[in-house]
């Protein structure tokens, strides 16, 4: 019902532009791309070039950028992703992008927010590659104690409120782990069965999917995240 109900939403929205990055590499893009199509908000997609300094220093995991993900939407410009979901879950209460249930809604911000601020080591190891396949990948240290949390956050979600996805059907923490489940993908990470399910929903939900088609068909390389690992 609630993915009818945003779908009315972005037909009766005004008109948005999402400024985002590359869809092969940018994490941060698909989670604000993501949280659009929950929302229901058809959105016109306006691509930052890899050469672009500031755009090059965020997916090189050098410093944060404020160009990407950028909504413009009915006056309004948001610019981090955190603030984009929030903007969208108010500006389209119906769409789930937030849990209806308060106990489920403060649960959903709060490992958003861990998503947003968190797991560094496990960017820096396993950065987004849509296009890469590495079986067999050494993971360092550093990053399993990111791998493990993230499990614990999955497996308590899902056991608490039934999934498949983290709080039944898609919300705005969905969009902040969906590029964790793409680099679990890439780089062959070992998952419990709970985090193999989670990722298989993530990976053939239909938003995912049309993300993942059209990375493929980007023309353009990143040559400092394609290197042979």
């Amino acid at each position: 019902m609630k993915q009818d109900q945003s779908a009315e939403n972005g037909s009766k929205a005004a008109s948005a532009i999402l400024t985002i990055s590359s869809k092969n590499y940018s994490s941060w893009s698909l989670r604000g791309w993501l949280m659009c199509q929950i929302a229901g908000l058809q959105v016109e997609e306006q691509v930052v070039s890899l050469d672009d300094p500031d755009n090059r220093a965020e997916l090189l995991l050098l410093a944060p950028s404020t160009l990407v993900p950028r909504l413009d939407h009915d006056g309004c410009r948001i610019w981090d992703v955190i603030a984009i979901g929030e903007y969208l879950a108010e500006t389209f209460p119906d769409s789930g992008l937030l849990p209806e249930n308060r106990e489920a809604r403060a649960h959903c911000r709060s490992i958003s927010g861990e998503v947003h601020s968190g797991f560094y080591n496990l960017r820096s190891a396993l950065p987004m590659n849509l296009r890469a396949k590495y079986p067999n990948f050494k993971v360092f240290a550093g990053a399993l104690a990111d791998i493990e949390r993230i499990e614990t956050i999955w497996a308590e979600c899902i056991e608490r409120w039934g999934g498949p996805f983290l709080f039944g059907e898609p919300t705005m923490a969905d969009a902040m782990f969906a590029p964790v489940c793409t680099r679990f993908d890439t780089y062959g990470v070992a998952l419990s069965d709970v985090s193999e399910k989670y990722c298989r929903t993530i990976m053939s939900w239909a938003p995912m999917l049309a993300w993942i088609n059209a990375a493929r068909e980007e023309p353009d390389d990143f040559e400092e995240l394609d290197m042979e690992f």
